[in-house]
């Protein structure tokens, strides 16, 4: 027993390196857990048919593009209600039944032993082309105004229940999946979703995790209430921490930097503290997995775990698409953040390389700039 808990300790933290999958599915796999319950996992977790999967298995050496999103949602990963005890602890405040999208992260793991994992924050208020003739709207909407465009069309056929309620779900996925893909011009392999109370039960199961604060902040709407300086922060104020935007000087900018730094942290105490080969941790990540995270079917945890025990910690980077002001003045959504999708496409491609569709376009000049990036080499102090 000794013996398995050390290898799948090792397991561990070799899968933890990936770091910004912590949030969502990666974590399924850094649990360290036993191979049997590994395999009962893989048929356990919630699927979603928003991405086709591949035909032809793929091989363990070839590089992934992965759609990370975080859902502002009351139900768990089947749709089923969150019991309003939890929905207080939250702190989340009231159900708009918008379903919006407040992180979006286009991840990329490489081939290769000397793999470097890059994950690239999309700013929820991006002001895009929604897929579908949608329109153009703030892109974490795009989610939202799928599924409500499918569920009046599904409504209208008979569809009722349980049914309805899947396959509404799934178009809001393949809306936000094209938008996203005709947003960066590089093609998208998987999909993993995770919401509110997802989130806040991850970060109980590893035991909190270490940010750092230029300044006090306290804010109603988030309902952060945190002093300055590194402390560790779990379950609410995680989430707080993370979901603030009001009281940043750029706002939703602001707000990715805090979500990269918080990433950044998760690493660290993954790899640093034994967290991941702790058994009762491990089961209250299975448990949360099962309850709240949603993949795509072609998604190999088998290739996954090959090509993320490559990696080492110091090798994932943060970064976030150029963009203009975040104070855009829109005709239907208010204040938004500007996107040059030219100047996104040619970034996203520099940085993440992938799969090109389409393509290049020119880049206007001088252009949109992006932010430096944030790596899990530390925790990084944030406003």
């Amino acid at each position: 027993m000794g013996e398995r808990w050390r290898r799948c300790g090792r397991l561990a933290r070799g899968i933890a390196r990936v770091g910004v999958v912590l949030l969502s599915t990666a974590v399924l796999l850094a649990t360290g857990y036993a191979w049997t319950v590994y395999r009962n996992l893989k048929t356990d977790i919630a699927r979603t048919e928003a991405l086709p999967a591949p035909t032809v298995p793929r091989s363990p050496d070839e590089p992934f593009t992965a759609l990370i999103v975080g859902l502002d949602s009351r139900t768990d990963a089947l749709g089923r209600p969150l019991p309003p005890e939890l929905l207080a602890q939250l702190r989340a405040g009231e159900d708009e039944g918008q379903f919006h999208t407040d992180t979006i992260i286009l991840l990329h793991v490489p081939a290769g032993p000397r793999a470097r994992a890059v994950a690239v924050s999309i700013p929820r208020d991006s002001f895009v082309q929604i897929a579908y003739g949608h329109g153009k709207h703030k892109i974490n909407s795009a989610y939202g105004r799928g599924l409500k465009a499918a569920e009046e069309t599904l409504a209208a056929q008979g569809v009722t229940g349980a049914d309805l309620e899947r396959r509404a779900r799934d178009a809001g996925r393949r809306t936000l999946l094209a938008t996203v893909q005709d947003l960066v011009g590089v093609r998208i392999d998987h999909f993993a979703e995770i919401n509110l109370a997802g989130f806040v039960e991850i970060t109980e199961a590893i035991g909190g995790v270490p940010v750092c604060l230029n300044a006090p902040m306290r804010e109603r709407r988030s309902g952060i209430d945190l002093p300055a300086g590194r402390q560790l922060v779990t379950g609410a104020d995680a989430l707080a921490f993370v979901r603030q935007r009001r009281g940043l000087e750029d706002g939703d900018l602001d707000r990715i930097t805090r979500q990269q730094a918080f990433l950044a942290g998760v690493i660290n105490t993954a790899l640093s503290s034994g967290t991941l080969s702790d058994p009762q941790r491990v089961d209250r990540l299975v448990g949360a997995v099962e309850r709240y995270v949603v993949l795509d079917r072609g998604w190999d945890l088998d290739r996954l775990l090959v090509q993320v025990r490559r990696m080492s910690g110091g090798d994932v980077s943060f970064r976030t698409i150029p963009t203009g002001t975040p104070a855009l003045d829109t005709p239907v959504d208010g204040i938004a953040v500007a996107v040059d999708p030219p100047a996104v496409r040619a970034f996203v491609r520099s940085v993440v390389g992938g799969y090109p569709i389409g393509t290049p376009e020119p880049v206007s000049s001088p252009g949109p700039t992006a932010p430096p990036p944030i790596t899990a080499r530390g925790v990084p102090c944030v406003d």
